[in-house]
């Protein structure tokens, strides 16, 4: 009788401390001089930082074009009793709508758009897939932010990505000021790991897509990040977008302004990177939130 080889974990996390691994991964895969639409300045910005900003990555019409799409997704009842849909507990409003590249042409083209995808491209060094999509709502008087977090440690332990060779595109459709909710990332957390403690519960994605609990980091882990290297709030125009790597240490807050700060939130993952078992949960989570479909965006 064989046994299997056992599988090299380089990101151990979920167990009964935090654990911090310094990143085994490269951050940028292309060359340094590799063509594609992001310059070598602003790509070793990213390699420093684990970020990069676009001030208009799509216009003011395309941001209409959007807008009026993300309205009729959250307004059409089918797509909100969806289980891709995720509801506000206070408000129940709908706070996002996943696979939304799979609901809607729309949203679909512009995954597709070579302004987005080939940014992904560049900075992955390969084709690539998309490992989630979502339009997230963020309405005002009360909208829930997002804990701070790694999103590969939830992507690694519960979906099976074994590597950091995964990038997301935040496009702004509505302006994002300093006020209502707006995405903050430590900048350089992207260079070490932080495995959290805790056990996944079963069935974990059901909660944590509206309160993050398992693989949240501790606050002395947050405060020893937070006072080595600040915390970066992102403002901007609708159409603008920020870029950032799979392990940036990233969280908004609550949104309590009369003003809604609407996105769509695209995973890009190297179709050389693609899942396996989760590393840390006993079942992988649904499809529409890790995707299994690893076909390359073309």
């Amino acid at each position: 009788m064989t046994t299997a080889p056992a599988r090299t974990d380089l990101y151990p996390t979920r167990g009964a401390a935090e654990v911090l691994t310094p990143r085994q991964d490269p951050v940028v895969w292309s060359a340094p001089d590799a063509p594609g639409p992001i310059d070598p300045v602003d790509l070793g910005g990213f390699e420093r930082d684990g970020f990069l900003t676009v001030d208009q990555l799509i216009g003011a019409d395309e941001v209409a074009l959007y807008r009026a799409e993300l309205d009729r997704l959250v307004s059409d009842p089918a797509v909100r009793a969806d289980e891709r849909s995720i509801i506000e507990p206070q408000s129940r409003e709908v706070r996002s709508v996943f696979e939304v590249h799979r609901i809607s042409e729309v949203f679909a083209n512009l995954v597709r758009d070579e302004r987005v995808v080939g940014r992904a491209r560049q900075i992955l060094g390969s084709d690539v897939y998309v490992h989630q999509s979502r339009i997230n709502v963020k309405p005002g008087f009360g909208a829930t932010g997002f804990y701070w977090h790694s999103d590969f440690e939830t992507w690694h332990a519960e979906d099976g990505l074994p590597n950091m060779r995964t990038v997301s595109v935040s496009i702004a459709l509505t302006e994002n000021f300093d006020t209502n909710g707006g995405l903050m990332i430590i900048p350089g957390s992207h260079k070490t790991f932080l495995g959290c403690s805790g056990e996944t519960p079963k069935d974990n994605y059901k909660r944590s897509l509206q309160m993050q609990d398992a693989g949240t980091p501790s606050n002395r882990a947050l405060t020893e990040m937070a006072d080595k290297a600040g915390i970066k709030l992102f403002t901007g125009k609708a159409g603008s977008a920020t870029w950032f790597d799979c392990n940036c240490m990233h969280g908004s807050g609550d949104n309590i302004t009369p003003y809604p700060r609407s996105n769509v939130f695209i995973v890009f993952n190297s179709v050389e990177n693609t899942a396996v078992e989760p590393f840390a949960a006993p079942a992988p989570r649904p499809d529409f939130i890790g995707a299994r479909d690893f076909t390359p965006v073309r």
